[in-house]
């Protein structure tokens, strides 16, 4: 038993025993049931919700997005600088995980009852609520996501390890967002198991109090697992590290110093042009099944199949980076999500029920199988970003890296609910004319242009991008070698071959980078290479 169990450990890639990595990497990322779970509930009721349930239209939803985003590009930027800056004897970054606790239980109610405001009809009032919420929700994300995501490289320092944690998380993530999805189908339905599944009524403001009872159900069980991970990770204590400065000046060279990074730039690319597709297809989703597809009883449906379809994609991403490399499974499944989004071309309410129901059933399975590869690249070259920093500044910037992970997942997506929003409106859409018999051609076109169109467009770029991408386990060997031996003898040794490898990856000359010079510096000004 035990050479079988080793035979399939060797074939699936495992490295070390599961007393070293398994349990290490469950209990890191156990806060990846609330930071992958949180999310999935809003992302695909919350904006319905303010505009169905709440009152608001379409732009004011969307303005309240729009102004949380721009909250989010101003603090997430401060808050990854100030972890790496934390000293502690609990480390730079998870301290980070219990102080953001409970306001975010505090916010993840909020955002789902107006305690009573949205009763008395004054919408005004209503919409301030609603941004109060959805700032101390944001911000309490980030106070745990960005340190969080920062200790990847320190937990898990080599590179196929880095892998075998994402594997974990995404175990976790699915977790998050399988319980999420059954909590809040379950309160929606007012706990009734058929109707959840196969019967969900359009929503009105008559389920207020199923919707408040999202956030209350949903708030204690995503508290446990950010206390559950500060206490069960391991993180070296950052009591003695130097005491850098931190005024706008040094936070925007900072930054500025990040993108000097070519393969940062590509990382980028990659993860905009994702999470742009993502959040559009996301936001739009119910407004197309509902006023286009007119299918909204079976949305919960629709769900189960993209959670499971995008599940499915794991275990073969997972091999395939193991075997093939980082970028090769966003290469081989990218295109089954451009397909998937380009089906919803024949959805159409004057087709049949059941041809509209086939197409969007095929249509999620695509696009969520498909979907999982370019996501699987964009998480696992992110930490391997960190160390080609560092062959250019010298320093460990987790925090400053990890900024971008809550700026995609975060802000990318309200601009874009604020951008959805507008546009919809502009396009004449109602949401209290719900029925596709009521909907214009123009705003016909509005959904299918937001939900179909663009998204499709967008999934072609990531695809494109993720074929650009240059570093490769070799190269990361290479970076983490010198790297230790620069720290360690002052000097690397290194062939011209090498250097212009290097060049390439970071598009930053060799001799302007920290690792190419005899005397550490501080923050070096990084000349570029040619693209």
């Amino acid at each position: 038993m035990g050479s079988v169990l080793e035979k399939v450990k060797d074939i699936i890639g495992v490295e070390g025993t599961v007393k070293e990595v398994f349990v290490p990497a469950l209990n890191f990322t156990s806060a990846n049931i609330t930071l992958g779970g949180a999310g999935y509930p809003i992302g695909q009721f919350h904006q319905q919700f303010l505009a169905y349930v709440e009152g608001l239209d379409t732009e004011q939803a969307g303005r309240i997005s729009l102004i949380n985003g721009l909250w989010d590009a101003f603090n997430d930027p401060i808050m990854g600088s100030i972890t790496d800056r934390t000293h502690s004897k609990y480390g730079r970054h998870r301290p980070y995980l219990i102080i953001s606790a409970i306001p975010f239980a505090l916010a993840y109610i909020f955002k789902w009852t107006s305690f009573g405001i949205s009763g008395t009809g004054n919408l005004s009032a209503v919409w301030w609520w609603y941004l109060f919420a959805a700032i101390l929700y944001s911000t309490s994300y980030t106070v745990a996501a960005i340190p969080h995501e920062a200790m990847l490289p320190m937990v898990a320092p080599s590179y196929f390890l880095r892998t075998q944690f994402k594997i974990v998380e995404y175990m976790m993530n699915s977790v998050g967002q399988v319980s999420s999805w059954v909590f809040t189908a379950l309160a929606i339905s007012g706990f009734n198991v058929k109707v959840a599944l196969t019967g969900l009524p359009n929503p009105t403001p008559a389920d207020r109090g199923n919707y408040a009872m999202i956030g209350i159900i949903l708030s204690v069980w995503f508290l446990w697992p950010l206390i559950f991970c500060f206490f069960k990770t391991s993180e070296p204590p950052s009591i003695d590290q130097p005491h850098e400065p931190l005024n706008w000046r040094y936070l925007i060279h900072e930054y500025k110093l990040v993108f000097s990074n070519r393969s940062f730039r590509q990382y980028f690319i990659i993860q905009l042009f994702y999470s742009l597709c993502h959040s559009f297809y996301g936001i739009t989703d119910q407004y197309f099944i509902i006023s286009v597809a007119d299918l909204y009883k079976y949305f919960n449906l629709f769900n189960i199949i993209a959670g499971t379809s995008e599940f499915m994609g794991s275990p073969l991403n997972y091999l395939l980076v193991r075997y093939k490399g980082k970028t090769f499974c966003g290469k081989l499944l990218g295109p089954f999500m451009v397909l998937g989004l380009a089906l919803n071309t024949l959805v159409s309410h004057k087709r049949a029920p059941v041809f509209n129901t086939v197409v969007m059933i095929t249509s999620a399975i695509f696009y969520n199988f498909g979907f999982s590869g370019p996501g699987f690249v964009a998480d696992n070259i992110r930490p391997d970003v960190t160390d080609a920093d560092e062959l250019i500044t010298g320093r460990r910037r987790e925090g400053v890296i990890a900024t971008f992970y809550s700026l995609f997942r975060k802000t990318i997506g309200s601009f874009i609910s604020y951008a959805v929003g507008w546009g919809l409106k502009q396009f004449g859409y109602d949401p209290n004319k719900q029925a596709p018999s009521e909907q214009t051609a123009r705003s016909a076109f509005g959904l299918r242009l937001n939900f179909v169109f663009i998204p499709t467009f967008l999934a072609l770029l990531c695809v494109i991008s993720i074929f650009r991408y240059a570093m490769t386990k070799q190269d990361h060997e290479l970076i983490q070698k010198i790297i230790k031996e620069r720290h360690e003898a002052g000097h690397v040794e290194v062939t011209e071959e090498q250097k212009k490898r290097l060049e390439k990856i970071t598009g930053v000359k060799w001799e302007n980078m920290w690792i190419g010079q005899t005397e550490q510096i501080e923050a070096p000004q990084a000349a570029h290479t040619d693209e």
